[in-house]
């Protein structure tokens, strides 16, 4: 808070006020304005926040409006136990000006939008070649029907009834083996040639062929190896459809019911599933690790699961619709502060960050439940990688530049005229006035126009003589610059 008394003239130099009503009358009416902090008539939240420093008093305790510079003479306020003229001694016509340049104070410390610089403060500005480069991806939010899930860990097992073992009937001795191990064979195709050790010329030989589709694994034969019945030579598993066998824990046995929706991910292949149901419900609980066999049948196509893959288990256990969810790999943060981040409409590559609160979570989605409307287009892929871009590629006066056409401030905000007309005097090369190459805000001209008006009305009040409420030959004390309350 800055003050001083220069020759009658109270100089008060504001950052940031909003006048109320009553004070801005009380300057027009001829009524006692605030005498000092310590004995005014204010209200406890007037008090406390002119005394955190965001009002202005002057020598006389008068509370003006924000402005970069305001000099008011002291003799238009009436203060205390001081008696000096009102502004009712000035016409009417001037008491109407200064109430408008008050006004016009007012408006103008509070033209910023708090809303916006808040908005832009989150803001991640890119170009097109940062968005790519981050591999960004959206989608757009919008209400769903949301399984809530249970989660559970497994393996993938070969299926019952899908391994089959092959022997020779007769003992001999293995002539040719066809069969490689971990190839693929077809029902009928010749695997293995069998000498048998009965007599003749030549000796009598078998073939044994695969019994079904499948893969040939645990070949134990080679040529010349001896066999017997009792010896397996190979086995062949068919693939197609595998056991996927999960541990749920028992506590939630109550929530489980044969044919519920199941989807499996196995570590082996991210980003892929597979769909089924719960096939059935282990007849026992396995004591040691307290958890229950959920079995499935899964068609593996491609054979890409294999017999003892790990897999992972999503249960659907029930289904709610028209909720608002997003992707999980949209959502950041850690768990006391959730945000997402959305494609501004109106600025191309800029990404505004939404914190938001959530509800229930599956292996794709969560629900949120506060901080996202339909529409909005939300960051999925590179979201994470979003998150430590900072500001970005761009600045914010570039981006808004680039988005709207034409210029604005560093703050985002929109040119005067007084900055426009300025602009256009350094792009024809001419100094039109301004010294030094300087732009003048449309607060500094308005302040400067402010101060001339008021001075002139200083002139005025100095050579009116003392109102006719003020009684002759009182004394009067001179104000000083400490701001004390002098009336007694």
């Amino acid at each position: 808070m800055n003050q001083a008394l220069l020759n009658g003239l109270v100089m008060v130099d504001v950052p940031e006020f909003a006048m109320r009503d009553d004070m801005l009358a009380s300057l027009v009416d001829p009524l006692p304005l605030m005498s000092p902090v310590a004995s005014a008539g204010l209200s406890a939240e007037t008090r406390d926040t002119a005394l955190s420093g965001r009002h202005a008093f002057g020598t006389c305790g008068s509370v003006l409006p924000t402005s970069p510079l305001f000099l008011l003479p002291a003799s238009l306020f009436k203060c205390g136990g001081q008696s000096r003229p009102a502004l009712k001694s000035l016409p009417m016509i001037s008491r109407a000006i200064l109430c408008l340049l008050l006004a016009g104070a007012v408006g103008t410390a509070h033209a910023a939008d708090p809303g916006k610089a808040s908005k832009f403060a989150d803001t991640v500005f890119l170009d097109e070649i940062g968005v790519k480069n981050l591999r960004l991806q959206t989608v757009e939010a919008e209400e769903q029907t949301f399984e809530e899930t249970i989660f559970a860990l497994g393996r993938i097992e070969v299926l019952p009834g899908k391994r089959a073992v092959l022997s020779s009937r007769i003992s001999g001795r293995a002539v040719k083996v066809y069969a490689r191990p971990d190839h693929a064979v077809k029902a009928g195709d010749p695997l293995v040639v069998i000498e048998s050790r009965q007599p003749g010329e030549p000796p009598p030989q078998i073939t044994l062929v695969a019994p079904m589709d499948g893969l040939v694994v645990e070949l134990a034969v080679a040529p010349g190896n001896p066999v017997s019945p009792d010896k397996p030579l190979l086995a062949i598993v068919d693939l197609s459809t595998v056991y996927a066998l999960a541990r749920v824990p028992e506590h939630l046995a109550d929530r489980l019911l044969r044919g519920q929706p199941v989807r499996v991910t196995s570590p082996g292949w991210p980003g892929e599933s597979w769909e089924t149901q719960v096939e059935h419900l282990g007849a026992f609980a396995d004591p040691a690790s307290g958890t229950l066999e959920v079995a499935c049948h899964v068609d593996n196509v491609g054979t890409w699961l294999r017999p003892g893959m790990r897999a992972e288990f999503n249960l659907v256990t029930k289904k709610r619709a028209d909720v608002m969810a997003v992707p999980r790999e949209a959502v950041q943060g850690d768990g006391a502060s959730r945000f997402l981040y959305v494609a501004d409409d109106s600025i191309p590559h800029a990404f505004v960050k939404v914190r938001v609160v959530v509800g229930a979570m599956n292996d794709r989605s969560v629900e949120i439940t506060q901080g996202l409307l339909p529409g909005d287009r939300v960051v999925t892929t590179g979201a994470y990688s979003l998150a430590f871009a900072g500001k970005g590629s761009l600045s914010l006066k570039e981006a808004l530049d680039a988005a709207h056409g034409h210029e604005h401030n560093e703050d985002g905000s929109e040119l005067s005229k007084d900055q426009k007309a300025v602009g256009h005097a350094e792009d024809d090369g001419h100094d039109h006035g301004v010294s030094g190459g300087g732009k003048l805000s449309g607060l500094t001209l308005f302040s400067l126009i402010g101060n001339g008006v008021l001075l002139v009305l200083l002139v005025v009040a100095s050579r009116r003589g003392p109102a006719a409420d003020d009684k002759p030959g009182a004394p009067v004390e001179k104000p000083t610059t400490g701001g004390t309350d002098h009336a007694r």
